[in-house]
């Protein structure tokens, strides 16, 4: 038993400081690209060896309109690698939760010269901003709506289980998700929120439905990952339906293949603001 306490006075505390504070990151990390539109020559390339279509391209004439879907990025870097002018670069960038799916969409709008080069007109769209205040903003939102803590039910729709690790170790003593007054459970009768990931196979439709069904309301549900949020590399065909809205209401996206802790984190403080939001009215 001393040797117990001796490991454990001489280990600290090893919970990281987010979202009081920015989390350790590793230089292995891949988050999300981004992309200077204005220096980008030519988006076909990334376009072409984009996975999951994340990267569209459309000419019309001597006009091309290049598109950006965040929610469909599983953030492989492939777009990084072939961009030889720098346009495209991986960050470390996990904060890119939303409640509004259109958010998750960049659209930049170029000239096609003679040569067919691209020349930069506009860019429309951006997604949301990271959470300010977030330790903060958690503690207010699960005292003013939920007394002291908040319920989730997690949801596997058909994932490859790679959200479901990041998702376990939120539990685990480096994100301890408990310190918030979060924790899970293992009815949707006793969940405020669902998390629910993978795109929906057609064998777990039914199953989500009737959990949606069962979680009382108000409710907020989380789509999670690439997949949750799109249907990701799967897409839609004859086993998946797609992304989680194509079977149930989505109150925040949460992109990613899979998004680490943090960015779970991050979604589920949305989440928790879109909870006051109901219950509000």
């Amino acid at each position: 038993m001393f040797k117990i306490l001796q490991k454990t006075f001489t280990t600290g505390i090893v919970t990281a400081p987010y979202p009081d504070a920015a989390p350790p990151i590793g230089e292995q990390f891949r988050g999300r690209p981004e992309f200077d539109f204005a220096a980008w020559r030519d988006a076909r390339p990334a376009a072409e060896v984009c996975p999951t279509g994340a990267i569209a391209v459309h000419d019309r004439e001597d006009s091309r309109q290049v598109t950006v879907d965040y929610g469909r990025c599983i953030f492989c870097g492939q777009c990084a690698e072939c961009s030889r002018d720098g346009a495209v670069r991986i960050t470390r960038d996990f904060e890119l939760a939303a409640r509004d799916r259109r958010s998750l969409v960049l659209t930049a709008e170029y000239a096609l010269g003679p040569d067919g080069a691209q020349q930069y007109v506009k860019t429309t769209g951006a997604p949301e901003g990271g959470v300010d205040s977030a330790g903060e903003e958690v503690r207010r939102a699960i005292r003013s709506v939920l007394g002291r803590s908040l319920a989730i039910r997690e949801v596997d729709a058909g994932s490859c289980n790679g959200c479901e690790l990041e998702i376990i170790a939120l539990n685990n003593p480096v994100h301890d998700i408990e310190r918030l007054g979060i924790h899970f459970v293992a009815s949707p009768r006793h969940a405020d929120m669902l998390l629910v990931t993978g795109p929906v196979t057609r064998n777990m439709e039914l199953a989500l439905r009737k959990t949606y069904a069962a979680t009382p309301d108000p409710k907020v549900v989380a789509a999670v990952g690439a997949c949750g949020t799109s249907g990701g590399i799967f897409g839609r065909n004859y086993a998946c339906l797609g992304g989680v809205d194509q079977v149930v209401p989505v109150d925040v996206y949460v992109p990613g293949c899979p998004p680490r802790s943090q960015a779970l984190l991050h979604g589920i403080l949305l989440a928790i603001g879109r909870l006051g939001e109901k219950r509000a009215r």
